[in-house]
């Protein structure tokens, strides 16, 4: 089960349940990918909206691989999803927004 607190999600890809994680490194992985200065300007660059399919790859991939998966680009890039591409923008947004939302939880005072 993932821990949304720490930013896990699940999603199922080639056929199977896994759980996709940003962490550290994997943002370090986007943030040269993307050619972003900083973490704001990866956020922001998310924050658009506006995401080519190769995008969509790289932040799957780094999100798998920062969940401990041993794949690459290419190999994620070869991954189905049921539902096809809506489901690729879900998964991607959804890593995206347990990784830079805040819980009403931690805003709480």
């Amino acid at each position: 089960m993932p821990n949304r607190y720490r930013g896990e999600i699940d999603a199922e890809l080639g056929g199977r349940r896994r759980t996709l994680v940003l962490t550290l490194g994997a943002l370090a992985e986007l943030e040269a990918a993307f050619g972003a200065g900083d973490l704001a300007a990866l956020a922001e660059r998310f924050g658009t909206g506006r995401m080519r399919a190769r995008d969509l790859v790289r932040i799957i991939a780094a999100g798998l691989r920062g969940a401990g998966e041993t794949v690459s680009d290419d190999e994620v890039a070869a991954m189905t999803a049921s539902g096809g591409v809506t489901a690729y923008v879900r998964i991607a947004a959804d890593l995206i927004a347990a990784t830079f939302e805040e819980t009403a939880d931690e805003t709480a005072p």
